[in-house]
């Protein structure tokens, strides 16, 4: 590894973790401190929070008020019913996902959990994901962080909150039991169908999105070799799975009912109806080749650039394969790599990481989420409410609009008000910052007015702001 000690400690913490007030105990040993921190991810921070079954039974509650609003008992109104309306669980959630990143003692792996959760996205924008994003991220990521890839995308493709955003929960094969129901009763009574048919969103997001990627370009080879006609196979192989609670209250994962029969073709290989088809192809998927690569690229254009280089991306990809999709091995891949210690930061952070990297430096970060996100929905990046399946943008140039920056000076400034009279942000730039402060910074806030305003151009510094 080149460069100093100092700069290489600066390098973990900021590219690799989500910054330190300190570098100096990092010094001795940066590239270790990193790979410590490797292995099963801390217990999330927080009260309040539910698992996957707490939480499909309040989704469960919540559906029988929409239905009591719909016609309120004497003396109720729509309103009384439905007050705090999933509110009291998503605000536990978003406190415990910002909280557990800024106190914790391991957080290059905190960086990977938010990574995988944007990689494996389940939104809020969706009604159906509605009070399951958060458990989806305790119980589907968090858990298998540092275990295979395959045992991560077999968690988060049948958790209740993917099923459900992605549409699989109402997916029935044409040949399914199920619709041979609904086609009776239908005649019977004259009312419409409440059983559509086969959705192929979850099995086009999973081969797009989650495993081999998506042809580039207008009329482009999708990776993998896939075609339209995979996708439907796969739907089918997926009908079924649309995990809910049984009369005990106990996950029931599997509704042959609504499964299609008879045997699929994914990728040319061969699958048995049932429920074991989905582990099978989900094994041919996290296996591929196309995977190996598709992912390695991301993690690198995650933590190193938005162009990652190619030799960086080899090196992910042949650890990838050798350890057949270890991840923990991928992690030292990419800490051992030298196109990783690159000194020129080469990233911008987005809202969440620069929010949550400045209530690390400030160590503010029960004031600053005491009541909520901390001002990173008004910054452009709601927490746990992506705009779509494919996550948020890692790209510089999405968060680079003009609108975009003046927030963050905005933002720089109510917390430097807040913050800054307590601080000496000369000290704290030199301390956090190492070698990578520039003259021109230091000259900045050696020269700002008061304690607040040196803290907001700390904050506003190119090299606190990029990584």
């Amino acid at each position: 590894m080149t460069g100093s000690p100092l700069l290489r400690a600066a390098i973990a913490a900021h590219r690799f973790g989500l910054s330190e007030p300190r570098l100096q105990p990092l010094a001795g040993d940066p590239e270790g401190w990193l790979l410590a921190q490797i292995g099963p991810a801390d217990p999330p921070v927080g009260s309040g929070l539910l698992d996957t079954r707490q939480a499909l039974e309040l989704v469960a509650a919540e559906r029988e008020k929409r239905r009591l609003a719909a016609n309120p008992p004497p003396g109720t109104t729509a309103a009384e019913i439905l007050a705090g309306h999933y509110r009291e669980t998503t605000l536990a959630d978003v406190r415990s996902h910002l909280l557990s990143a800024a106190r914790s003692t391991r957080p290059f792996m905190e960086r990977l959990q938010r990574f995988w959760a944007n990689h494996f996205t389940v939104s809020l924008r969706k009604g159906s994901a509605r009070g399951l994003v958060g458990a989806f991220e305790r119980d589907a990521i968090r858990p298998h962080l540092a275990g295979s890839f395959e045992a991560l995308l077999v968690a988060s493709t049948t958790h209740p909150a993917m099923l459900r955003y992605l549409d699989n929960a109402q997916s029935a094969g044409p040949h399914a039991a199920v619709v041979a129901r609904e086609a009776r009763r239908a005649a019977r009574t004259g009312e419409p169908r409440r059983v559509t048919g086969l959705n192929e969103n979850l099995a086009r997001e999973v081969l797009e999105l989650h495993t081999l990627g998506a042809a580039s370009g207008r009329g482009g080879t999708a990776p993998g070799g896939y075609g339209q006609a995979d996708v439907s196979a796969f739907a089918a192989v997926l009908t079924g799975w649309r995990v809910g609670l049984d009369g005990a209250t106990r996950l029931q994962p599997f509704d042959a009912a609504w499964h299609e029969p008879g045997p699929k073709t994914v990728l040319g290989r061969r699958f048995d109806e049932g429920p074991g088809a989905l582990g099978a192809v989900l094994h041919e998927l996290a296996h591929h080749p196309a995977t190996a690569r598709f992912v390695s690229t991301k993690l690198a254009r995650h933590f190193v650039a938005d162009d990652p280089p190619p030799a960086l991306v080899d090196r992910l990809v042949a650890a990838w394969e050798r350890s057949e999709g270890d991840l923990p091995s991928v992690y030292r891949a990419l800490v051992h790599s030298a196109e990783a210690w690159q000194p020129t930061p080469r990233k911008l952070k987005t809202p969440a990481e620069w929010v949550l990297s400045s209530a690390r430096l400030l160590g503010v970060e029960e004031r600053l989420f005491a009541r909520g996100d901390g001002g990173i929905g008004a910054l452009g990046q709601r927490l746990h409410a992506a705009p779509s399946p494919a996550g948020w943008s890692d790209r510089a140039e999405d968060w680079l609009g003009p609108d975009a920056l003046w927030k963050r000076v905005e933002w720089a400034a109510r917390t430097g008000e807040r913050a800054g009279r307590s601080l000496d942000a000369r000290a704290l730039a030199a301390e956090s910052l190492g070698p990578l402060l520039g003259d021109a910074t230091r000259a900045q806030i050696e020269n700002a007015a008061d304690g607040p305003q040196a803290l907001a151009l700390l904050l506003m510094a190119p090299e606190f702001q990029r990584r």
